[in-house]
């Protein structure tokens, strides 16, 4: 099965090898008559490499800023930049050299060739033998991807499935995306549906010699997919030079760039990098800021639960808080407060619950929610402040699958302006967890952060231990309890990990 797209100036192409003179001749006369054995090969829809990779996490060294203002609702949708063009004409190579030019973090490469209909028993006969037309718009289920393209700029995680060539069908498994600041989205007929192009920030036609993408596509269908040469020119003849002609070529019209030669053409990928960093320089948000100004002198929400200020809770407060209190005997102290915290805040829960911590400090409270709910499903959230501009940045998550359906008990040592957990919150939103299903758990809060997060997200229970009055000018929580991270785990020294780690910067 070929992905489409038509030759607009190359003519009825034969069977035999090396039927032609010159290069192109030359090189189909190096291609096999039978088939390759069989590559299981599948729709491409991946975020672009990290830089850091564990054996369990993928961390971005570089984070996602805060895409949403103080009001946590969003704020700008994910530029989007549609690449359109004939079947091998380079397409998933620009989008590649894009990608690696643009050089952020958070960068989603989505490929129309994902979103091919099923098939049923019928067409899956006629596509064993090249008889099925992949390179029609009725082979593409347009609905959804529309459904998945917007929503994706909008900045929700959505589902996309994976198409399996050589079997003409979806897998089981689909593929869950989230997180894009860029979307790159590429397909033989981007360009070729209404809905589809409003939703395109950038349009971007890849030109490359028809005679180079015939060979490219008989190189491919060949190589990888194991189909054989008659079969791979019967279906160009019969399909994919008409569709070209028909559906593709057309709509050159409404692109804002072509791009001749394809990924080869560096001056043309410099014009369309330089163009996108500056759209995303105008989108760029700043929080803390404004948090750090906001809703001085309220009174406190009536989401806040406090726990009981008994003489027990006091007393633990008193020796957490103490900075020549030993180690042993603060990790001590601090486990029983969250396990008060943990049994207080399941007074309010049904049995269906998950719990979410944000790396690293609220990673401490985990211990003190199995321990209460043995068979509780786990998730993490890694925020990281940028310490040039101040802001939240977000570099790893990891939840748990359909967690839409869980009331989800969200975990962090500290809270003190509140961005980190606003972020956390947010993300919870973005993969459809409903806000009133949110617990936001904390052993200690600021009255900035209790305001921040309700007002951003008035649904969600905050519950603590204690309230703090005030930060300081580093937005450190006053009398505070120090970083918590660093004293827990007895590390040194000024934290990288800021919000989610005690320190709140």
């Amino acid at each position: 099965m070929a992905t489409a797209g038509a030759e607009e100036r190359w003519g009825a192409v034969g069977p035999e090898r090396g039927s032609g003179p010159g290069p192109l001749g030359s090189l189909l006369s190096r291609l096999p008559l039978a088939p390759a054995p069989r590559r299981r090969t599948a729709s491409q829809c991946k975020p672009e490499p990290p830089l850091l990779r564990t054996s369990k996490r993928t961390i971005y060294t570089a984070g996602r800023p805060p895409w949403y203002s103080e009001t946590g609702a969003p704020v700008d949708e994910a530029f989007v930049i549609g690449l359109c063009g004939g079947s091998a004409s380079g397409k998933t190579t620009v989008a590649t050299r894009i990608i690696e030019a643009l050089d952020v973090p958070w960068v989603v490469l989505l490929s129309m060739d994902s979103f091919y209909k099923v098939l049923d028993e019928g067409q899956q006969a006629l596509a064993a033998h090249s008889d099925y037309n992949f390179d029609h718009p009725d082979a593409f289920d347009f609905e959804l991807l529309v459904s998945v393209l917007r929503k994706l700029k909008k900045g929700k995680s959505v589902k996309v499935p994976v198409y399996d060539f050589t079997t003409h069908s979806r897998r089981r498994e689909w593929k869950t995306v989230y997180g894009a600041n860029v979307i790159v989205f590429e397909g033989i007929l981007a360009f070729a549906n209404k809905e589809l192009l409003k939703l395109l920030d950038m349009k971007v036609f890849v030109d490359t010699d028809s005679d180079i993408r015939l060979v490219r596509r008989l190189q491919r269908d060949i190589m990888e997919r194991g189909r054989d040469i008659v079969g791979v020119i019967k279906q160009y003849n019969k399909f994919v030079k008409p569709a070209f002609e028909q559906y593709i070529e057309p709509t050159v019209q409404v692109a804002d760039i072509v791009v001749p030669r394809g990924g080869e053409n560096s001056v043309a990928l410099d014009l369309i990098v330089q163009h996108v960093h500056s759209q995303l320089e105008k989108r760029e948000i700043t929080v803390r800021a404004a948090l750090a100004s906001a809703h001085q002198g309220q009174p406190l929400p009536k989401t806040l639960s406090v726990l009981e200020n008994t003489p027990q809770v006091r007393g633990m407060h008193t020796i957490i808080r103490n900075k020549d209190t030993t180690r042993d005997e603060f990790i001590f102290y601090s486990k029983r407060l969250m396990r008060l915290l943990i049994e207080h805040a399941l007074s309010f829960l049904p049995l269906k619950i998950t719990g979410v911590s944000i790396l690293r400090a609220g990673e401490t409270m985990e211990q003190a929610l199995t321990a209460v709910c043995k068979d509780i499903r786990l998730g993490k959230i890694l925020i990281q402040t940028n310490h040039d501009t101040g802001e939240p940045e977000l570099h790893y998550l990891r939840l748990p699958k359909e967690i839409s359906e869980d009331y989800v008990i969200l975990m962090d040592s500290t809270v003190s302006t509140g961005a980190a957990a606003m972020m956390a919150v947010r993300v919870l939103l973005d993969h459809d967890v409903q806000e009133d299903r949110i617990f936001l758990l904390s052993l200690l809060m600021a009255e900035m952060g209790v305001h921040s997060v309700a007002y951003a997200f008035p649904r969600v229970r905050i519950i603590t231990t204690a309230v703090d009055k005030r930060i300081n000018e580093e937005f450190h929580i006053i009398p505070g309890i120090g970083n918590f991270g660093d004293r827990y785990f007895g590390t040194d020294g000024p934290s990288a990990w800021c919000e989610s780690d005690g320190t709140h910067c």
